[in-house]
């Protein structure tokens, strides 16, 4: 999907929502846990209720991986349902993968080719020969970790380095690698204030900003200081809608969870 495919969905949806689906079993209505494959079950029945609301899906794979082989089977129905029913819609790995040339582009191949991912998150620590082998795929986006919304955040990224913030070097050096135009980031709602610098650094690129809703990210603040003329921002989404019932409804339940983030960005918009 190109960047511009993704603007004309969001302007006609009026929504920049993404929603996160991290399917935990511990936390999936009891009901589906009869069925041959709950996490797909669950995935579909999220898709099939909430697809007119968002312009965006990101599985963490790590809510897969943890169930081997029958997790991965899982994530990847999931994502051949969304490319089959719903193409329009922009796919996330969220992966935060990253390792040398070689290896990175066996992961970008794992992600673009066989799963068919838009997009997949990419740690940027090991520098542009690890984030390279991604950006070399067409009309594929790379979504690299700039500033993120946990606690430890603090430990790296916002440590000064030669008397600037180390989150603002990565920006600052990833606008230089090869067909960097890929590239999206990955700024966490918590960190809202530090926007308006951000934006100094990379006005056009989407961000991808999770912590809206369980985190206490303010939407109305990210819009604030990141919006772009071309919206450039994805809003995540995860528990806040997902894990809104644990009864039969939940679906119904996820869809209003949805509904609620989409009339507020509808009015920013």
């Amino acid at each position: 999907m190109t960047t511009q495919q993704l603007v004309t969905e969001i302007r006609k949806k009026k929504s920049f929502l993404s929603i996160g689906l991290d399917v935990d079993l511990d936390k999936i209505p009891p009901h589906l846990l009869a069925l041959e494959d709950p996490i797909f079950e669950f995935n579909k029945a999220i898709i099939d209720a909430t697809h007119h609301l968002c312009v965006a899906y990101k599985p963490n794979t790590a809510f897969y991986e943890a169930y081997g082989i029958k997790g991965w089977k899982a994530l990847e129905k999931t994502i051949r349902y969304l490319n089959e029913k719903h193409p329009e819609i922009f796919t996330i790995a969220d992966a935060k993968r990253g390792d040398i040339g070689n290896t990175s582009t066996m992961y970008a191949k794992a992600f673009f080719e066989d799963l068919a991912f838009d997009s997949v998150t990419v740690a940027p620590y090991m520098g542009k020969d690890s984030v390279e082998p991604f950006l070399a795929f067409e009309n594929k986006h790379t979504i690299l970790l700039a500033l993120t919304s946990n606690q430890g955040a603090y430990d790296f990224q916002t440590k000064q380095l030669d008397n600037t913030e180390l989150y603002k070097q990565v920006l600052e050096t990833s606008k230089s690698w090869k067909n960097s135009e890929n590239l999206m980031y990955v700024v966490g709602a918590t960190k809202a204030e530090y926007l308006a610098d951000i934006r100094k650094i990379i006005p056009d690129s989407f961000l991808l900003v999770p912590g809206v809703g369980a985190q206490g990210g303010s939407l109305q603040d990210v819009c604030k200081y990141g919006m772009t003329d071309t919206v450039g921002l994805l809003i995540n989404s995860s528990r806040g809608i997902i894990y809104a019932s644990k009864d039969t409804d939940f679906a119904d339940a996820a869809a209003k969870k949805a509904e609620e983030l989409q009339k507020q960005m509808s009015a920013l918009l």
